[in-house]
């Protein structure tokens, strides 16, 4: 008897599993048709956002469906745009600094231009909000992502490329076998950090104020936002208790299993660390397994026969490079067009400012410097031995990464109360306690990068340095630290755009029905959103974009080249 007749005959002819993933797909279908019609419902001045806790598991619903979306357009992104600046030749020195800007502006920089240009598209229904809420979610999620992706692909080692080149590997068998591989790792930790990074400016995606608009989204965003400005206590716990409860099913439906396949990329063998119990059960259910086959059979008769053995001269490359060149010109043309309209308009704004706005501003912009900084430095002195610990040690692994991939999903401004109010029975003002909140928001950017750094160490280095009997601060000196520092450096890039962001929440909240501030630049620009001061909302952005662009290009640019070409492992 056959192994599969022997399981035919053991299987039972139903399982509970079967139910329970049927009623999931049940539930999916029901959700889908829910935000459907929220979606596309009509648009109200101001939502209701309803208090009771019977609404949360629907709030849960619609922000984990703009998170969703934000990171489907974010992963899109990462991939056209992160490969084509490391691999289209000339395009770095463009693409590159636009990712700087892109980065460095914050989450309330966009929300002028998505809502109005939103709203005026759908004048009369809330789609034109929701893809607003989506596109501010997705400019705290594509930056990280983007540069990890980028990093990766910039550290492939010229041997593997060698060998797809010999094997006649077509681009999409390249990309698909080698440079997705070689990215996968660093992609998926820095995927769990940018999924956080939206939860992080969930509260300011569902619940902005522009001008004299309050505009609100039902959702958990909005219902903390309203539960903070009443000083509901009751309510920011039971927005606290729904939001661990989707991080937590987030975390066993997704980030497990994308983890343990990831570590297939690496030369560790990390057990089940990982892994979904959730995931498994479903895996073995008739349908899944049903559905599965299905998708692989149509996919198999309608993917595209890959010709690895074709010969140059049998591809039309003359044809591609002509309509290329063309298509750039196009492009360029069409973009240079555009950024000097917008460049005009911006600066006409801008000559709107007196001398005391100025000198504010530019007096703000040294203190949030000051912060950021702090908190990226406060960051790395815990992030960096414990990364490299979860890292390399199976054990630890297995035991802290569920723990760590639930701390990093949770939105660290649904905590900002609490912290801002154990900071000023101390006697800290807000200046200080905004340190440890930008603090909360940003060192997870270090600490995935770290870990992803260290999962990515060979075997081999580690056993050199085991039987060469070396110190501890001669492996740190020596192994460590060298081979970490592409990651750490992409970490300290990520946190410190992630920090400038953060800033506007943590320098200007509401607390038990008062406003708190502080000087900085993430203060100015939220108090200019909120009166609507369009011309100083465009100069505190700019100013912020300056500032962290030429830190870029003055020491992360440097550094960067140097991590490249000195202490990447692969060279």
């Amino acid at each position: 008897m056959t192994p599969d007749q022997q399981f035919i005959r053991t299987e039972r002819p139903f399982e509970w599993t079967d139910l329970a993933v049927f009623a999931l797909l049940l539930t999916v279908i029901y959700a889908v048709v829910t935000v459907a019609r929220e979606w596309t419902g009509p648009l109200q001045a101001v939502a209701e956002i309803h208090t009771e806790p019977r609404y949360l598991p629907l709030y849960a619903l619609y922000s984990l469906t703009r998170g969703l979306c934000a990171y489907a357009i974010s992963f899109l992104f990462t991939m056209f745009y992160g490969y084509a600046m490391a691999r289209v030749a000339g395009a770095e020195r463009i693409m590159l600094p636009v990712l700087d800007i892109l980065q460095s502006i914050p989450v309330l920089g966009f929300l002028p231009g998505f809502v109005i240009s939103m709203v005026h598209l759908f004048p009369h229904r809330n789609l034109g909000l929701e893809i607003a809420s989506v596109l501010m979610i997705f400019t705290g999620q594509a930056w990280n992502m983007t540069f990890s992706f980028y990093s990766s692909l910039k550290t492939v080692p010229g041997d593997l490329v060698a060998v797809t080149r010999l094997a006649k590997m077509s681009w999409w068998e390249r990309f698909f076998r080698l440079d997705l591989s070689f990215a996968a790792t660093g992609l998926v930790w820095n995927s769990m950090m940018s999924m956080a990074g939206g939860w992080f400016f969930l509260t300011v995606s569902e619940a902005f104020v522009l001008g004299e608009h309050d505009f609100r989204l039902p959702g958990l965003g909005s219902y903390m936002s309203l539960a903070i400005e009443r000083g509901d206590k009751h309510g920011q716990l039971l927005g606290v208790l729904a939001m661990l409860a989707m991080i937590v099913f987030f975390d066993q439906i997704v980030w497990r299993p994308i983890v343990a396949w990831s570590q297939k990329f690496t030369d560790e063998e990390t057990g089940s660390a990982g892994r979904s119990w959730l995931w498994e059960k479903i895996r073995r259910s008739r349908i899944w397994r049903l559905g599965s086959s299905s998708v692989g059979f149509v996919w198999r008769r309608s993917a595209p026969k890959l010709n690895g053995n074709a010969t140059p001269q049998e591809r039309p490359r003359h044809q591609r490079e002509f309509l290329w060149r063309w298509l750039k010109r196009a492009l360029i043309g069409a973009g240079a067009v555009g950024v000097l309209f917008g460049f005009a308009r911006y600066v006409h704004l801008l000559t709107t400012l007196s001398m005391t706005e100025w000198l504010h501003l530019l007096s703000s912009t040294a203190m949030t410097f000051l912060r950021v900084a702090s908190a990226v430095a406060l960051a790395s002195l815990w992030t960096i031995p414990a990364g490299v610990m979860i890292g390399r040690n199976p054990r630890w692994s297995r035991l802290l990464q569920p723990i760590i991939q639930m701390a990093a999903s949770f939105p660290a401004p649904m905590v900002f109360p609490l912290v801002v109010g154990g900071m000023m029975a101390l006697g800290f003002g807000l200046g200080t306690s905004s340190i440890a909140l930008l603090l909360l928001g940003t060192q997870w950017y270090v600490l995935f990068n770290v870990i992803a750094g260290a999962s990515a160490i060979p075997r081999e280095l580690w056993e050199v340095t085991r039987l060469g009997q070396f110190s501890r601060w001669m492996r740190w000196r020596t192994l460590i630290l060298p081979a970490l520092f592409p990651s750490l450096l992409t970490g300290w890039i990520t946190a410190m755009g992630g920090a400038w962001n953060a800033s506007i929440v943590a320098e200007y909240m509401k607390y038990r029905g008062d406003t708190l501030t502080t000087v900085g630049l993430g203060a100015t620009i939220s108090q200019a959103t909120e009166r609507g001061d369009f011309h100083v909302l465009a100069a505190a952005v700019g100013i912020m974009a300056v500032t962290v662009v030429g830190f870029n290009r003055l020491v992360w640019r440097p550094l960067g080249r140097r991590a490249q070409t000195r202490y990447s492992i692969t060279n």
